[in-house]
């Protein structure tokens, strides 16, 4: 079936344009709070958001349709992505609500759902929710004694500080490093800062100033560049960039350099397949994470699995196959054994122990290889299946041909915007620029004579 709200991460879009409103906020609460009542206990959820101006509309529109459904809400302010999933569980919550659009403008804002689990919603669950939304959803509102509380949960923070503190050994501190961090105006602006003070760093803070509107604005993971200007300005050790939620994470080392979330796998990869703590054998990542990290982890007898592009769908590969690293080359890297999302801090944290082990600078310890050169870019269409031309499928074809064993190549509709995506990567960048722009010149000819 064709989803007409759901996304690959949840429910997104401008704020109080639809289907971002907060009608719909409310019957997404009524309808999740209605599916996820199973026994006759009390029935509860964990509603987390960012710091989005649009969070406390859709905040409140959630707590409405919940409490309507019979369910009770416990309301957590802003705080990760991760750590909601971390309370769902911690809390005995039967559903758990992060309100935020993750690295996206203040503009925009989403409903990402949690299962008792604390892993995101199957394709079968989320269908279920959205065959509701558009239904007559009266009958699934509590009676008057059934109505569900709503509360607001104090020292949330703390507890979520404590468990990115447990990641780590306690014989291990952050002692002797000097470290930037960027929070993106956003979730982790005051957990993320005091994490890192605990565990003994000297740490400046910027991206901590959130006003509603300046969310991921010029700042955090995907706006580097005042946090490269930040560890430049106090000669820090490390920069760390959260982006709006906290649930990704790059790396700026201490000459400024940005490392992406391909190269924070590999250090992760080596230095638990080292400890014996990886499992599965290798990572699992997406179909567009760098070639040169296939090629190093095989040279050290690992494995790269990719899947679609996607958390869940890394996720999903990790749980089925019991990987328990993953992620993406935009730095959303999950680890099983402390969560079951991305987590950005605790990432972080995992490479600040590499650090500390080695006692080598960032720079040495996470350029763990040389990226083959990769080029992507987008052709816009509208409308049609260009991908399915003979035309463009022989061309495909023969790209394929070229690079044979020395690169790769992806091509895929996106699932956001009315985009093809054309990537390929190979040892040669003048081979790999002209299969991209011939690609590029075929699929738009097509979409024009369309």
């Amino acid at each position: 079936m064709k989803r007409r709200y759901f996304g690959t991460d949840g429910i997104r879009g401008q704020s109080n344009t639809y289907p971002m409103t907060p009608d719909l906020a409310m019957r997404v609460g009524i309808a999740a709070g209605t599916i996820f009542q199973r026994g006759s206990h009390r029935h509860r959820v964990v509603i987390g958001k960012d710091t989005r101006l649009s969070g406390y509309m859709l905040e409140n529109a959630m707590v409405a349709g919940f409490t309507a459904a019979g369910v009770d809400a416990f309301v957590l302010g802003p705080i990760p992505t991760p750590a909601v999933a971390m309370l769902t569980r911690s809390l005995r919550a039967d559903i758990g609500v992060m309100i935020s659009a993750s690295h996206n403008p203040y503009e925009d804002n989403g409903i990402k759902l949690f299962g008792p689990d604390g892993y995101k919603l199957s394709d079968d669950l989320e269908m279920k929710i959205e065959d509701m939304l558009d239904r007559d959803i009266s009958e699934h509102l509590a009676k008057a004694e059934n109505i569900g509380r709503a509360k607001r949960v104090d020292g949330v923070h703390d507890r979520y500080i404590e468990h990115v503190k447990r990641t780590l050994p306690r014989d291990v501190t952050l002692q002797g490093l000097r470290i930037a961090i960027d929070c993106a105006n956003g979730a982790a602006y005051k957990v993320a800062p005091a994490a890192l003070w605990e565990l003994g760093a000297e740490v400046v803070t910027i991206g901590n100033e959130p006003n509603g509107t300046n969310i991921n604005l010029n700042c955090g993971s995907t706006s580097p560049v005042a946090l490269q200007k930040k560890v430049d300005e106090v000669r820090a050790d490390i920069g760390i960039a959260l982006d709006g939620d906290a649930d990704r994470v790059i790396i700026v080392d201490e000459a400024g350099t940005i490392i992406d979330g391909d190269q924070l796998m590999a250090v992760i990869a080596e230095s638990w397949a080292e400890s014996q703590l990886l499992r599965g054998n290798g990572i699992v990542a997406t179909v567009m994470s760098n070639l040169g990290l296939e090629r190093f982890l095989d040279e050290r007898g690992l494995s790269l699995a990719r899947t679609a592009v996607g958390d869940r769908y890394v996720v999903e590969h990790m749980r089925q196959n019991n990987f328990n690293v993953g992620g993406e080359q935009s730095g959303h890297i999950v680890l099983s054994d402390y969560g079951t999302t991305g987590d950005g801090l605790v990432a972080a944290l995992q490479i600040l122990a590499a650090v500390k082990r080695t006692g080598k600078p960032v720079s040495e310890v996470c350029r763990r290889f040389e990226p083959v050169p990769q080029l992507l870019r987008n052709v816009r269409i509208s409308g049609g299946r260009p991908l399915e031309d003979s035309q463009v499928r022989k061309a495909i074809a023969d790209a394929e041909s070229e690079l044979a064993r020395n690169g790769r190549l992806v091509i895929r509709p996106s699932g956001t915007e009315p985009l093809i995506r054309v990537m390929a990567e190979g040892d040669d960048r003048s081979q790999i620029e002209r299969i991209v722009g011939g690609l590029i010149d075929v699929i738009s000819s097509v979409r024009t004579a369309a």
